[in-house]
């Protein structure tokens, strides 16, 4: 009987350090698993330092090991999804390169999905310990607000890290939208999922390239993409908002009429008047940022562009064709 598959996808951007180190555990664990077979494989989304020359020494002694290098930074959702597309294997996992995601749990992992019958076997964080406090509270507070105004559930300390049935990653390739939140896509596509949960673990090298602004750009994009409450908030707002002109604007009529001196109300009317120009700007915002992603998704531009590969004369129909 033909041995199963399983496709390792490891995103990397400026992670010459962490390579080595991921492939030695990573590899450990795959001799463990005599009854399956792996393929390791490596995307380096632009990296600026020697990622690249690193996935070419491991495929030079490693047949399992492919590798994709971006023409330049499209992050680690392009990374991703560039992953999803080469994988060949009959499940395909998601990891960080970091060893944040404990490679020990694969085996558990490919076990359950095996035998109870799960399409999905999804890793949690059992809590943030060594996280920023501030960080951890807008995540905390970003999870709870997307569960509410969204009808896809998001689980709170979820990781990417997951092994996933051919059948679930196919259902995942099948949604083709430019600006991708795979947390939100992995539970949108559904399937069954458990999820194991382990204690959050540091960095073991090199420094994350997650900086506070730019998971609070993710977060946004996570909001925009899978929620259209926002946008019924700021008919709301204006609503409210009108009403209230209506009743203050009834109130200092009358109050003209009845004690005069209508200019007193100078200040209080320089206040409303900034405060409706600002509810109009935060609506024209939240509006805005739905356009934008509407305007970038009718472009219909490549998710990722391949500069180079571990394969050669392969046409990418997602990227672009690559180097000979």
């Amino acid at each position: 009987m033909n041995k199963k598959v399983i496709s390792i996808i490891v995103p990397c951007y400026n992670e010459e350090e962490m390579i080595p180190l991921f492939y030695d555990e990573i590899n450990k664990i795959s001799q463990t698993m005599d009854t399956v077979l792996f393929e390791f494989i490596f995307v380096n989304d632009g990296s600026k330092d020697g990622t690249l020359k690193k996935f070419k020494e491991l495929a030079n002694k490693d047949t399992r090991v492919k590798y994709y290098s971006f023409s330049r930074n499209f992050g680690k959702e392009a990374a991703l999804y560039a992953g999803l597309v080469h994988a060949q294997g009959d499940y395909v996992a998601v990891m960080d390169v970091d060893l944040q995601d404990p490679p020990e749990l694969l085996p558990e992992m490919y076990r359950l999905i095996r035998e109870d019958g799960y399409d999905c076997i999804g890793t949690r964080r059992k809590d943030r310990a060594g996280e920023p406090v501030i960080r951890s509270f807008f995540a905390r507070g970003f999870y709870k607000l997307i569960n509410r105004i969204s009808d896809t559930e998001i689980i709170d300390g979820a990781r990417d890290f997951r092994l996933m049935s051919r059948q679930m990653v196919d259902a995942i390739l099948s949604m083709t939208e430019y600006n991708r939140f795979s947390k939100g896509i992995f539970s949108w596509v559904g399937f069954e999922t458990k999820y194991l949960e382990f204690e959050n673990k540091e960095r073991v090298a090199g420094q994350t390239t997650w900086s506070f602004w730019s998971l609070f750009k993710y977060s946004l994009d996570g909001i925009v993409a899978f929620s259209e409450v926002p946008l019924a908030l700021a008919s709301i707002v204006g609503f409210l908002t009108f009403g209230v002109a209506l009743v203050l604007a009834l109130f200092f009529a009358i109050r003209t009429l009845l004690f005069g001196n209508a200019t007193s109300g100078w200040t209080s009317m320089v206040v409303i008047v900034l405060a409706l120009g600002g509810i109009q700007l935060l609506s024209l915002g939240i509006i805005g940022n739905y356009l934008g992603k509407t305007f970038l998704e009718t472009k219909r531009r490549p998710i990722y562009i391949l500069k180079e590969s571990s394969e050669s004369n392969i046409f990418d129909k997602k990227g672009a064709e690559k180097n000979e």
